[in-house]
């Protein structure tokens, strides 16, 4: 039999929720890690925050421009890494990057990230052939020379430098076949003449790169920033050979670099591997790293046996690119973050338009880095990281444990408030609280799944504050069949139309919520948007609960007998006064009728 117009079927609207709530437990118990707990915020579970300093070669505060582009482009390195829940911000002149749980390390790798460069390999040396050179030893650092040449000269006959070769991690090959490593380009006529200077010459050189190299160490605290980068300058991009060459033997690479986001691209440059075991000679700037539109790592394949990371430049870089390898087979070339050199491969073969192949000694994991750095790279300032506090897990749990406490004693309130005024339409209330939580937490684990939302703290207070939210929509409701009832309506009657009623006010103002968070959230920065996003969530999913769970729930209540006593539904009072209202309607109408039937006086 149909349901009377107006009515619903309250069972519909059950199974529809039950079909949703099965849905949503489904997809977190078998897809993804299966893990059903929700990722948490730094605030909850610990992590790493770090501050980054911008650096200008003027010493004048960043653009606000350039520090956004920063931002950005810092913000997809971190997406590219896969870091859930961090997020990148600015603070005044400084970028601050926050990561949740145990990638504090990344977070620091990240703070490295600045300029990125292709320059030409003009000479490699290994650290362990440097050692025991001392500044102003010409002769020695000739002998260092010639070894360094007599390794090339092995490797290219394929006979002494394999040894060498297979202990190297620094990718080798660039192209579809991997070569070895051209351990050291020809300088035979630069190394020559720079070993057959006079005695005079050496040591005057000597002592300028001396004093230029060790200008930190003995009067760091007397010269300017300027005046360190200036030093530094002068002999590690000089153009003079014996310059280069001394430069080589005083360049410690575990001191900080004051070129570090100071290097004049059009000149050589002396820095070191991003091992630190080896030391380099590279010319002028070839491509900037804003050449390169993507890159992405590749796994082992039928036509490779190793992983692989893939370029692709932009129109100008390719053109660039295609010139000089065509030009350079053989040759190596540099890719320089931050005056670092973290990718020296040689060329293989000439490389015209698509993609270009960097070959090595790679794992999945030295492949996704490589890669991401590339991509990422380049940035328009360069930073120096000035704090890197962690957050203890300890503070964390604490955090957690006070959240859950203020949540729990918040919906015990409401819960008690219900029963007592509502009686079983509070019991209704607090049912469908709870299934409303059982939605909440499903949605809140597979959005940490699929667009990596953790929850933090402001979270955990947006959730707080849907609880009075979703019962206001249950108390807006019951009054509204009170009203009903009150004007002499039956409970079973009222039920429809004080929904009808009801529905607009609560789609008014969930509406007005939900626009307040979406504004929020859009205005918002850092771990207010973390509000925003749980209360708005919450706003949604509430309209959920009170269509297909609350209104139906209080529609079979009312059509059952023993539900809706007046005794148990605690609407008693109302319907004595609804009674009271029928009768003096009653009253009222025989009066009327009894006032029309009496004759009038002539």
């Amino acid at each position: 039999m149909a349901p009377p117009r107006g009515q619903i079927r309250p069972a519909r609207y059950l199974l529809a929720f039950v079909v949703i709530l099965l849905g949503i437990y489904s997809l977190v118990f078998f897809t993804g890690d299966r893990k059903p707990a929700p990722e948490l915020g730094i605030d909850l579970q610990g992590g790493t925050r770090v501050t980054l300093t911008a650096r200008t070669p003027n010493g004048k505060p960043p653009t606000d421009e350039s520090l956004q582009q920063a931002r950005e482009i810092i913000e997809q390195r971190v997406n590219g890494l896969g870091v859930s829940g961090s997020e990148v911000t600015i603070d005044g002149t400084n970028l601050v990057i926050t990561v949740p749980g145990k990638d504090g390390e990344q977070a620091k790798r990240l703070g490295q990230t600045a300029e990125l460069n292709l320059r030409k390999v003009n000479q490699v040396v290994p650290v362990s052939a440097l050692q025991g050179n001392q500044p102003g030893q010409g002769n020695q650092s000739g002998q260092g020379n010639q070894q360094g040449q007599g390794e090339q000269s092995g490797q290219n006959n394929g006979s002494s430098g394999s040894g060498d070769q297979s202990s190297d991690t620094t990718p080798q090959a660039l192209g579809a076949q991997q070569a070895p490593a051209q351990e050291q380009p020809d300088e035979n006529s630069q190394s020559g003449d720079g070993a057959q200077q006079s005695g005079n010459d050496q040591q005057s050189g000597s002592q300028q790169g001396g004093n230029q190299q060790g200008g930190n160490q003995q009067n760091g605290d007397q010269l300017t920033r300027a005046e360190r980068i200036e030093q530094a300058k002068q002999l590690r991009q000089s153009k003079n050979p014996t310059m280069q060459r001394q430069a080589l033997l005083t360049l410690d690479c575990s001191a900080p670099d004051p070129l570090r986001g100071n290097a004049d691209p059009k000149l050589p440059l002396v820095t070191c591997g991003d091992d630190g075991q080896r030391k380099y000679i590279l010319e002028p700037v070839l491509i900037p790293g804003t050449q390169i539109s993507d890159a992405n790592s590749s796994p082992p394949g039928q036509r490779k046996a190793e992983w692989t990371v893939n370029l692709e430049f932009k129109n100008q870089g390719k053109n660039t690119w295609a010139d000089f390898t065509s030009q350079n087979v053989g040759e190596q070339v540099a890719f320089v973050l931050d005056n670092r050199v973290v990718s020296a491969p040689s060329i293989n073969d000439a490389i015209v338009g698509g993609t270009t192949s960097i070959s090595g000694n790679f794992n999945q994991e030295t492949a996704n880095n490589l890669a991401n750095t590339l991509k990422y790279g380049a940035l328009p300032l360069a930073f120096d990281q000035s704090t890197a506090e962690t957050v203890s897990p300890t503070l964390g749990i604490a955090s957690l444990q006070a959240a859950l406490l203020a949540g729990g004693i918040g919906l015990i309130l409401v819960a008690v408030y219900c029963l007592l005024y509502y009686r079983l339409l509070g019991l209704l209330t607090i049912l469908s609280l709870v299934l409303s939580g059982a939605v909440v937490y499903g949605v809140l684990v597979l959005f940490g799944r699929w667009i990596g939302f953790t929850l933090d703290l402001p979270g955990m207070a947006g959730f707080i504050i849907a609880i009075g939210i979703t019962a206001d929509s249950f108390i807006v409701f019951f009054e509204r069949l009170k009203d009903e009832i009150r004007e002499g309506r039956t409970f079973r009657s009222a039920v429809p139309r004080s929904w009808a009623r009801a529905r607009r006010t609560i789609l008014s103002a969930d509406a007005v919520s939900f626009l307040a968070a979406g504004v929020l959230y859009l205005l918002a920065v850092g771990q207010v948007k973390g509000f925003a996003f749980t209360l708005g969530m919450s706003t949604v999913l509430d309209l959920i609960v009170v269509f297909l769970v609350t209104h139906p729930l209080v529609a079979l209540a009312s059509r059952s007998k023993f539900l809706s006593r007046p005794g148990l539904t605690g609407l008693g009072a109302v319907q004595r006064m609804g009674e009271r209202a029928r009768a003096q309607r009653k009253g009222g109408n025989r009066q009327q009728g009894a006032s029309n039937g009496t004759p009038k006086e002539a």
